[in-house]
């Protein structure tokens, strides 16, 4: 979940709530505040993605920058993730997010003030699950990526989950190799891995 405007035509007024699909908090709703920008992302694109991501989030640590909302970051709490990290720039939407977090008892989820690339020049704890969907406009992928790569948030079978305008294939570590991908309205949403020995292309 990023915050975003889009480049043509009107801007998407986002609703007033969304829903987390799965896991012990399915069904809870998130506010969506009145931020210039807030593009939350869609319950078709996160049910694909959540049901990609099944095996992988029992017992995770996940980190969702560019957090937004929170609704990648809680989506995986409510399914099993130990850990959830959402980063978030924004006062406002950082406070909110605390007061979405308490009202739902996510206790495994911490909200951190802060610019993504701030903290990912923090030292680092491997993560298993990484949200990467920053604000279109800022064109944010390729630094936190790299980031993500080189200063070891990775762990070593981690999924980073990517989403972008459609049309676009954002630039990656050459040592992540594409798992899964698809299309859905004006987004393109993809699914990662770093590149083990013997491993190569989708699978």
């Amino acid at each position: 979940m990023s915050r975003d405007r889009p480049r043509q035509g009107p801007a998407r007024r986002p609703p007033g709530r969304i829903r987390i699909i799965g896991g012990s908090l399915r069904g809870s709703r998130l506010d969506v505040p009145d931020a210039p920008g807030l593009r939350p992302t869609a319950d078709r694109i996160r049910e694909t993605l959540f049901n990609w991501l099944a095996p992988s989030i029992p017992g995770a640590r996940a980190l969702d920058l560019y957090a937004g909302t929170g609704a990648l970051g809680i989506e995986a709490w409510s399914r099993g993730a130990r850990e959830v990290v959402l980063v978030e720039r924004e006062r406002a939407l950082a406070d909110a997010l605390r007061d979405t977090v308490a009202r739902l008892g996510a206790e495994g989820a911490v909200i951190v003030q802060d610019t993504a690339e701030h903290y990912l020049a923090l030292p680092s704890a491997p993560f298993d699950l990484v949200f990467l969907d920053p604000p279109y406009a800022d064109e944010r992928w390729a630094e936190a990526a790299r980031l993500l790569d080189e200063r070891g948030w990775l762990a070593p079978d981690a999924r980073i989950y990517l989403e972008s305008p459609r049309g676009t294939t954002p630039e990656v570590p050459s040592s992540w190799t594409l798992h899964r991908e698809g299309e859905a309205g004006a987004v393109r949403y993809a699914l990662y891995r770093p590149r083990l020995p013997g491993r190569t292309g989708v699978r």
